[in-house]
This record gives structure tokens, C-alpha cells and sequence, in this order.
């Protein structure tokens, strides 16, 4: 990458967003700029000078307050973005809401879909328009994000789906929770599943829709999936950790994916781990951990 750069980074107070802030901050030149985003304003002011103060920061480090859930804030941090900087070069989308397996999950689900989806349909609306040349918008999802993870009748729902479709299927799943009728359309109750296919879905979507043009700038939208990370968020819900990743190491791979140059076509619009693409189709429905869960 050259020097100037942009880089935004959603969800980066702490575990993995503050080791994809931190290892780019590492990798970027001084003149190139880090916007590490989270909710809580001093968190994020925190969080931001501690990365600035790291022996290996080269990039300069700013905290940057936005809600992904507040859809225009979005849009107005890429307009002034655009106006200042003619655009960005770097975006992840990470941000994601915690829900604990003793929680309810339907009473979690408006939160859990306004952070994981409707902020990533928002993020993939206002940043893909002013990526510039080479430019990289990846969204953090999981394994769990390949369609043979859903019910099969769910499957016309995401399955070559734009993202207008791919929105009215998250809301449609969003009503049936409300209304108790989801797992009788086959919605699983964990709703890690249906938020994680929706992620891909939309990225799939667009990437559809630029591929062509995005290939010939070197421009990668993907989606990607770290593998299992030891975070606050994710160790609840594991009770075997020998193989869980720190954040640091788990950022390595997403790191490596935005500075490999040129972009690979066969990663173009897919969802990455380990620097290969995972099947769309793959996967079956885990039902198992529909009966660990709190109605």
C-alpha cells in the first residue's frame, strides 16, 4: 500500500477490532491515517491513544465515536471522509452485540440484528461508493455464514440475493422472532446462524453488483472469518479453548488479506478464512446449539 491511506475499523475498542486498529497502525506509513470507531466515547479516546503509544505504530491512530446502529452517522462519516480524503482504503466492519448463552435470545434480537446486520448493510451502502483504487471493505462473519447452515427452506431467501432482498429477508426474520413464528419457518433460535449467512449474503450482493469494475482497480470486498478467537465476547459460549486464537494472531490473517496485492479474483466476494474461500453452499444446520439456549 501506498502513503495517505485511510483506514476505518468498526467495533475497535478492545479484542479483535483493537488488534486489526493495532496492526495497522503497524503496517500503514506515518503519513497514513487509522480511525479506530467504537460507541463509548472514552473508550474509544482510550483505546486510541494506548495504540498510538505502541512501540510498533508507525500510522497515525484517531478515535472516532460512531454507532453502527445509527445508519445515517454512518453515511455522514463517509461523506466527510469523501470531502476530506477523496475516500478510504481500508474498511472492516467487526462491530458486534454480545448475548450470553443463558440470555434470551428472542429478547436479544432487535440489538443483535440493528449491530450485525442492519449496520453492516448500512456500511456496505455508504463505504463501498467511496473506496478508492485498491481499496479493501472486508466484514468480520464466521464460518457459520455458509447458506448450508440454514434450514433448506430458508435458502431462496439469500441465495443470489441483492441487497435489497438480502435486507427483507433479515427483517422478515426479525417479524417472525417478534411474532413467535420463527423456528416454525424454520429460523434456528440461535441467531449467531441466520446473522452470519445474512452478512455473506450482503457482501455477495454487492460484490455481484461491482465485481467487474472492482477487479480492474484492485478494489477486494469480501467477507471474512477469523477462526475461533479467545475474546470476551465469544468464551462464553466455548468450553474448549486449546485452540482459540488471540486477537493479535487472529488479526494476522485479516491483515495479510488487505495487503496482498493484486486482489485475488477467486476471493473477490467471498467468505475468506485463512486466506481461502469457504463454499457458499457449504455447512449443515447445527441444531445442537439450539438446546443449550434460552428461549
Amino acid at each position: 500500500m501506498t502513503a495517505s491511506r485511510i483506514a476505518l475499523v468498526t467495533g475497535a475498542n478492545q479484542g479483535l477490532g483493537r488488534a486489526l486498529v493495532e496492526g495497522l497502525a503497524a503496517r500503514m506509513q506515518p503519513d497514513d491515517l487509522v480511525l479506530l470507531t467504537g460507541r463509548n466515547p472514552q473508550r474509544v479516546s482510550e483505546a486510541a491513544h494506548e495504540v498510538a503509544q505502541l512501540p510498533g505504530s508507525r500510522a497515525r491512530v484517531e478515535g472516532r465515536v460512531l454507532d453502527v446502529t445509527d445508519s445515517g452517522a454512518i453515511g455522514r462519516l463517509a461523506d466527510e471522509l469523501r470531502m476530506r480524503h477523496g475516500g478510504l482504503d481500508v474498511v472492516i466492519s467487526n462491530a458486534v452485540a454480545r448475548v450470553l448463552p443463558d440470555e434470551s435470545q428472542s429478547a436479544r434480537a432487535d440489538e443483535f440484528i440493528d449491530v450485525s446486520n442492519t449496520a453492516t448493510h448500512a456500511i456496505l451502502r455508504s463505504f463501498g461508493p467511496v473506496l478508492r483504487p485498491g481499496g479493501r471493505l472486508l466484514v468480520v462473519a464466521s464460518s457459520l455464514g455458509t447458506l448450508g447452515h440454514l434450514d433448506p427452506r430458508l435458502h431462496h431467501l439469500f441465495d443470489g440475493a441483492d441487497l435489497d432482498q438480502v435486507e427483507d429477508a433479515v427483517e422478515s426474520w426479525r417479524t417472525a422472532v417478534h411474532n413467535k413464528t420463527a423456528q416454525e419457518a424454520g429460523w434456528p433460535r440461535w441467531l449467531n446462524v441466520p446473522s452470519k449467512v445474512a452478512q455473506v449474503a450482503a457482501v455477495r450482493a454487492l460484490a455481484a453488483e461491482r465485481r467487474e469494475r472492482d477487479l480492474a482497480d484492485d478494489v477486494l470486498i469480501a467477507s471474512v472469518c477469523p477462526g475461533m478467537v479467545d475474546t470476551a465476547t465469544s468464551r462464553p459460549w466455548f468450553s474448549d479453548y486449546s485452540h482459540a486464537q488471540s486477537p493479535t494472531d487472529a488479526a494476522r490473517a485479516v491483515l495479510d488479506l488487505i495487503f496482498t496485492e493484486p486482489v485475488d479474483p477467486a476471493l473477490y466476494g467471498e467468505l475468506i478464512r485463512f486466506g481461502k474461500p469457504l463454499p457458499w453452499h457449504d455447512g449443515t444446520p447445527p441444531i445442537e446449539q439450539d438446546r443449550l439456549l434460552t428461549p
